[in-house]
């Protein structure tokens, strides 16, 4: 664990120049495995490097930049030790998390960089409380996506698809995952994930294969997939369908066509207009709508209008609710072949459903002339045929939902840059999503989804934040079927077969294989049948649906990882896959397993920048986390990430990086002090002293001194409250409570005070306590944070003597510890004291190493209590010890000094002599006040001008107004000091 580079002494001088002072006068130790010169602890008698225990090499070598601080490791080595794996030596309840498997095309974006970091965090904890934790990593084969990518690597060597084959490219598609599938994998590894890698699937392998199949052939025998013609969403340039769930409506500009249809049998003025954002579909129109209600139609339902273009088609003239009379000429077009609420009208009345589009996005022969021509060529061809007819009457610009896919092609507004939303982009193409009915495969989802409402109804399932049970509820209440067949190559191929000369919708055999699927067929049809499997592959959603089971042997339900993990604990994931991914998880739990997959889930917000925008390529705002770990640290990336909200986004900005840079910084250079602060492991005697002393009774805090009373007890009442807010998944709690506490009470104060007992007094006894009491709270301080920061937590302990073991598996710390209110209000009191000091030193700018001298006033009780901690208070307050005077009544002549209130019953008096060159400040003050005088004089004139009020912008004498306030104010403030220390000044009798 040692550092890349060695800091010199100069440097180790800015970073703290109080402890690395060439004043002092202990002489100098080098700690070998951190490469860094620092001061030997007052104790050490020989140039001995500090033990780090007896574990070694649990981080790799931790990295310090130019300007000497703690960034961190790019690789733990914890794994090679097998610390991620589930132990059993401590607890039996397990704790396990199923990763949200990426994309094996992906590369490391901040999604993945939030759920990483949250579930590391849950995992490191239950993990120290001594539960079996097991984080079961993979990654998903992410079929439209590895396809397009390898499909566009051929294509750089002129190399088509469909001249490879099948075979032959689904053995490319294997070698490109083999060269280049762990990419992600290794990153999410360099953001500290603790997962048990020995247990890493890939969607796609045996296992998670075997059990998808199992899973298509139950629900099929249930009757719950079936074969069937339905809309769908068609993708002309994948050639596939994909989910409703995954296409996205963008808000484009676009243009409204106003097209005349005339009625059939009336006369030139009898015609109705329709306006449609999609000409070309009107060849595939079966009717006309018109409202009921609507009296300017009335006279025309029930006759026939003429398809334009068609060479005479007629079509009926039909009333239905559904048209708004509204919007647009209030008339639709009714297309079911190309509209997803046209398709289910014409279901509803029986209406033909017509097709005009191929699978390519070209029109077919029912277009008649305009067959193979590409859609939007073919609008602007038809409309340009409208005009020259008389059929035209307008278009207009008209703001249309353009539906896009996530998935490949389509989306070209924008690339979401969160886990699983961004799962499927890819190229920029102006590709447009096609509704189009087409035979595809569904499975039945009302019955699943029933089960899965009742699991969250009955608490079975808990939902974090809560308010997304409603929109799980309404989501599965309103559930369509699923279609999970689609046309492509690599996936998990649908195991079904078909009869060679038999209808393929008839007659077909649902296998668990090959030579399965040809003994069924040839026991139905004869030995000679001939079979063909159907080439369509399942929905990636599918398999990913079965991911926290089939990753733990099912459906061998014997399976040990099975029956000792399952089921699991949480489900973390973003918020925004609720239905694509958590809820078909409960269904297919439920259905396949007996019992919900997991018992909470986990949803975490989106990562938008520091405006609270998305981040996109197209704003430039995306935050690449490999670039900010490069220069802010794995650790404060994943503090920062961790501060969020359940369920709320994140904005993400520089400064709060920056800001948690230091924090880590803050808690390596607390190491350091704490560190050269120890006694040499050499000296038996001192460490016997140290660790005699216990912590954990009542009576053990008696004897404390007030400083190490009080941060002993804020630290026993922190530790309840962070494993409270740890088992209530409240992590941004965790942080701002671990940040205020380590940086406001231990950082700030107690290593402080501390000091007065380390370097000042001679009491050996009162050094060692607070030695111990460093070590204690600053071991627990390190437990605490590593679920969040484990590279500097780990290297920080790891460095600390007589470690038995890493921190990463070391005990959490006890709760219900003792602790003393008191304590902690007097101390407090010390603080006030201190603070009101402080703040007088800097209104009358003393010099920093001046030393002065007070009188503290306070009641026998409290004088008894601060007289005993003098030392730390001359230290903290900057006070001469010899002329530190306390006492129950008022110095003499109280005009001769400041006089300080620090809380109720809690007074100070600091000479003025020692705080300012009375007679100097007078003239100084003289002068700053006729200066003052002059500006504030000058303003009330402005203000006193009518002329100015009048014609002068409000804004501008809204702002002299308030100048003349601020100034007033100064003036007065003056005032009342120069005629203080005026008062102050003897004059000669």
């Amino acid at each position: 664990m040692a550092f890349s580079n060695t800091l010199s002494p100069s440097s180790l001088y800015k970073l703290n120049p109080l402890l690395f002072s060439s004043h002092r006068r202990h002489p100098t130790v080098v700690l070998s495995r951190f490469h860094l010169r620092i001061m030997k602890p007052r104790y050490v008698t020989s140039d001995l490097d500090i033990n780090v225990g007896c574990c070694c090499c649990w981080v790799s070598a931790a990295v310090a930049s130019d300007n000497g601080v703690f960034t961190s490791p790019e690789v733990a080595k914890w794994d090679s030790e097998g610390y991620f794996k589930p132990r059993f030596d401590r607890g039996k309840e397990t704790f396990v998390v199923s990763m949200p498997p990426p994309n094996v095309t992906g590369s490391l974006h901040m999604g993945h960089a939030m759920f990483v970091t949250l579930e590391d965090i849950m995992i490191r904890y239950n993990r120290m409380k001594g539960r079996p934790t097991l984080w079961l990593p993979g990654t998903d084969h992410a079929g439209i996506a590895t396809q397009l990518v390898v499909e566009r690597m051929l294509a750089s060597e002129g190399i088509k698809r469909t001249e490879l084959g099948r075979e032959e490219f689904t053995k490319r598609v294997w070698e490109w995952k083999e060269k280049y599938g762990g990419t992600i994998t290794n990153q999410i590894r360099r953001l500290g994930a603790s997962c048990d890698w020995t247990r890493e699937h890939f969607t796609l392998d045996e296992q998670l294969s075997r059990a998808v199949i199992e899973a298509f052939i139950k629900l099929h025998e249930k009757g719950l997939i079936y074969q069937g013609s339905y809309m769908v969403n068609w993708s002309p340039n994948l050639q596939t369908a994909v989910s409703d769930l995954e296409v996205e409506y963008s808000e484009e500009p676009g243009a409204l066509y106003h097209i005349k249809y005339r009625v059939a049998g009336g006369s030139k003025s009898d015609f109705l207009t329709i306006a449609t954002t999609r000409p070309e579909t009107l060849f595939g129109d079966t009717a006309v709508a018109v409202n009921p209600e609507d009296e300017r139609y009335a006279k025309y339902i029930g006759k026939s209008a003429i398809v334009p273009m068609t060479f005479g088609r007629h079509v009926p003239i039909i009333a239905d609710k559904y048209v708004d009379k509204d919007f647009g000429t209030g008339v639709l077009k009714i297309s079911p072949g190309h509209d997803h609420n046209d398709y289910l009208l014409a279901r509803k009345l029986g209406l033909p459903i017509l097709n005009v589009m191929n699978k390519d996005g070209t029109l077919n022969q029912v277009a008649g002339l305009y067959s193979g021509l590409d859609r939007f060529e073919a609008r602007k061809k038809l409309w340009a045929e409208l005009e020259e007819t008389g059929l035209a009457v307008k278009k207009e610009a008209h703001t249309s939902r353009v539906p896009r896919s996530q998935r490949g092609g389509e989306q070209n507004l924008f690339i979401r840059n969160q886990i699983f939303s961004s799962r499927y982009t890819n190229s920029s193409s102006n590709q447009i999503i096609e509704p189009l009915v087409s035979k595809q495969w569904f499975v039945t989802m009302e019955p699943l989804a029933e089960k899965a409402l009742e699991a969250v109804k009955t608490g079975e399932l808990t939902i974090m934040p809560e308010r997304f049970d409603k929109i799980y509820n309404h989501w599965l209440s309103n559930i369509k079927d699923w279609c999970i067949s689609r046309q492509l190559w690599w996936g998990h191929r649908i195991p079904v077969w078909y009869i060679v000369g038999k209808d393929p919708e008839e007659d077909y055999i649902v296998a668990r294989s090959t030579d399965e699927a040809l003994k069924k067929a040839q026991q139905k049809y004869g030995k000679n049948v001939e079979i063909y499997q159907d080439p369509d592959v399942l929905d990636t959603w599918f398999s990913s649906s079965l991911w926290p089971f089939s990753t733990l042997g099912w459906p061998d339900v014997s399976a040990d990882d099975f029956k000792r993990f399952y089921p699991t604990s949480v489900l973390e994931t973003g918020h925004d896959i609720l239905f694509f991914w958590v809820a078909r998880m409960v269904m297919m739990g439920i259905e396949f397993t007996g019992t919900v997959p997991f018992t909470h889930v986990y949803l975490h917000g989106l990562i938008r920048d520091s405006q609270g925008r998305k981040m996109s390529k197209t704003l430039g705002n995306v935050i690449d986390p490999l670039d900010t770990i490069k220069e802010f640290g794995t650790d404060a990336l994943r503090f920062t990430l961790a501060l969020g909200t359940v369920g709320q986004d994140l904005n993400l900005s520089t400064e709060r990086l920056t800001s948690n840079k230091a924090f880590t910084n803050k808690l390596w250079n607390a190491g350091k002090f704490v560190l050269q602060n120890l006694p040499d492991r050499s000296d038996a005697s001192a460490w016997e002293t140290l660790l005699a002393h216990k912590f954990d009774k009542e009576e053990h805090l008696l004897g404390l001194p007030l400083p190490e009373y009080w941060v002993v007890s804020k630290l026993h009442i922190l530790v309840d409250a962070v494993t409270t807010s740890y088992d209530k998944f409240f992590y941004n709690d965790v942080a701002r409570e671990m940040y205020d506490f380590f940086w406001g009470d231990f950082a700030d104060w107690y290593i402080e005070a501390s000091k007065a007992h380390l370097y000042q007094s001679e009491d050996q006894a009162l050094a060692s306590t607070s030695q111990a009491v460093l070590l204690y709270v600053f071991e627990n301080i390190l437990k605490m944070l590593h679920p969040f920061m484990p590279f500097v937590t780990e290297e920080l302990w790891q460095a600390l003597p007589n470690r038995k073991e890493a921190l990463i598996v070391s005990p959490w710390p006890l709760t219900s510890l003792p602790r003393n209110l008191t304590a902690i209000k007097r101390f407090e009191n010390l603080q006030a004291l201190t603070r009101a000091i402080r703040n007088a030193r800097a209104e009358y700018s003393v010099e920093p190493a001046k030393r002065i001298s007070a009188s503290i006033v306070a009641n026998t009780e409290v004088i008894q209590y601060i007289s005993r901690e003098k030392d730390v208070l001359a230290l903290l307050s900057r006070l001469d010890m010899t002329s530190i005077h306390f006492t129950d009544s008022p110095p003499g002549d109280a005009k001769q000094f400041v006089h300080l209130v620090a809380g109720e019953g809690l007074e100070a008096y600091l000479p003025l002599a020692d705080l300012v060159d009375i007679s100097a400040e007078v003239q100084r003050l003289s002068k700053r006040l006729s200066k003052m005088q002059t500006e504030y004089d000058g303003l009330l004139a402005r203000l006193s001008s009518p002329k100015f009020v009048e014609k002068a912008p409000e804004d501008v004498v809204r702002g002299v107004r308030e100048k003349a306030a601020e100034a007033e104010e100064k003036l007065n403030l003056t005032k009342t000091r120069l005629s203080f220390l005026q008062s102050t000044i003897t004059v000669p009798e």
